[in-house]
């Protein structure tokens, strides 16, 4: 009987050690994986802020908390799933996939760059002054963007963690998801909240700390701008490196390559820094080709009668309709002498 209860225990504590192995692999895979997207990380903390830009102070966080919702919404019900059965059982879709949203990322960042230059404002810019309708539009639009970054960040991830078994590797995806996203939205929310930090910190009664905030106020606006440009070029960047890769890895080296070369020649011209230039000057290339890129797919949306229900199809004529002002809204019923109720 003793005997018997010993082996038991014996095999308890193998199990036990399996499973501890077990999960410090999952921790240590996690790990890797998220390192690994820490990148794209960087590009979609410099996307977000744009959505916000100009909006009022009380309405920041509540975008931003929507955007992040639907953020974990996209990595958890949308691409994890799909992701698991794609690397299950048609690894080879999720380059032309990732090669498709990193198009659409090109296209969103041409399209604003040309409302740069064309003078055209964008809904999103106007959030504030539109109302809630428009906050849906603004927060529609950056969870789609965020799909593409997300996409990119769970594939990344995913890649990272492929020899691992099935289960294994949706535990790390959901970790990583939830993290990433923690990550991302809690600094976006700093940022933009930064400068009500400011103004708390002007209002103390040491100098030195005064001195701060009110530092800090003054530069919020310049850095959100900046925040919102950086974000523009950032989608170029990265939609124009997911095309070049996958177009490498589909057999058409020609653009990488190219890239490549720039690189490695800028790469060479400093070698005691070398990576850093070479990987600023990849970069910089990236961005361009996505700018090109982006553009030849403007081009043939704003030329080609898409139906009007497309979601690009309603931003393309929405920008030429017409702004209706306060005057031309409906009327409001007068009293019998003429002037309007609530007067």
């Amino acid at each position: 009987m003793s005997a018997g209860l010993a082996a038991l225990l014996d095999d308890v504590a193998v199990l036990a050690k399996m499973a501890a192995a077990s999960v410090d692999d999952v921790a240590a895979a996690t790990g890797r994986a998220s390192m690994k997207a820490v990148g794209v990380v960087v590009d979609d903390t410099a996307v977000t802020p744009r959505y916000v830009h100009g909006v009022g102070p009380q309405r920041e966080l509540p975008i931003i908390g929507k955007i992040a919702k639907g953020s974990l919404r996209n990595k958890l019900l949308i691409i994890l799933p799909i992701a698991m059965i794609l690397s299950q059982w048609l690894p080879w879709l999720l380059t032309p996939i990732l090669m498709i949203g990193g198009t659409y990322l090109c296209y969103e960042g041409a399209e604003k760059i040309w409302e740069w230059i064309s003078g055209h404002s964008t809904a999103e810019e106007n959030a504030d002054e539109v109302g809630p309708d428009q906050e849906k539009a603004v927060v529609s639009s950056a969870v789609r963007t965020d799909f593409i970054l997300s996409a990119e960040i769970m594939v990344i991830a995913l890649n990272e963690v492929a020899d691992e078994a099935f289960l294994a590797r949706a535990v790390i995806l959901i970790v990583v998801g939830i993290l990433i996203t923690a990550l991302v939205y809690g600094v976006v929310a700093a940022i933009v909240k930064m400068d009500d930090i400011g103004l708390a910190l002007a209002k103390r009664e040491t100098t030195a700390v005064a001195a701060i905030g009110r530092g800090l106020v003054r530069a919020m606006p310049v850095v959100l701008s900046t925040l919102s440009i950086v974000g523009v070029i950032a989608m170029c960047w990265v939609g124009g490196h997911i095309v070049l890769v996958g177009a490498d890895e589909l057999g058409l080296p020609y653009p990488y390559d190219v890239v490549h070369h720039i690189e490695e020649w800028f790469g060479g011209l400093i070698p005691a820094i070398g990576g850093v230039i070479g990987w600023i000057a990849n970069t910089l290339a990236s961005a361009v080709f996505g700018v090109i890129w982006g553009g030849l797919v403007l081009l043939i949306v704003h030329a080609l009668p898409w139906p009007e229900k497309l979601p690009w199809a309603k931003e393309k004529h929405g920008a030429d309709e017409p702004q209706h002002s306060a005057d031309q809204q409906e009327p409001r019923h007068a009293d019998s002498d003429g002037s309007p109720e609530g007067r």
